[in-house]
């Protein structure tokens, strides 16, 4: 049974090292005061559409 077999494939020039790594944003990563003051932004922004809405 003949098996397809993936070669890695290398995305820099032989020598150099690998190009640093990205981290992408995440909510997770937060501390948990950074992540309550994030949800305390997001009520006030909600309420003051709220409270426009209704004036």
């Amino acid at each position: 049974m003949p098996t397809d077999v993936h070669q890695h494939r290398h995305h820099h020039h032989p020598g150099q090292g690998h190009p640093p790594a990205s981290i992408s944003p995440s909510i997770l990563r937060l501390s948990a005061a950074e992540r309550l003051t994030a949800a305390g932004v997001v009520i006030a922004l909600i309420w003051a559409v709220v409270l426009w809405a209704i004036a």
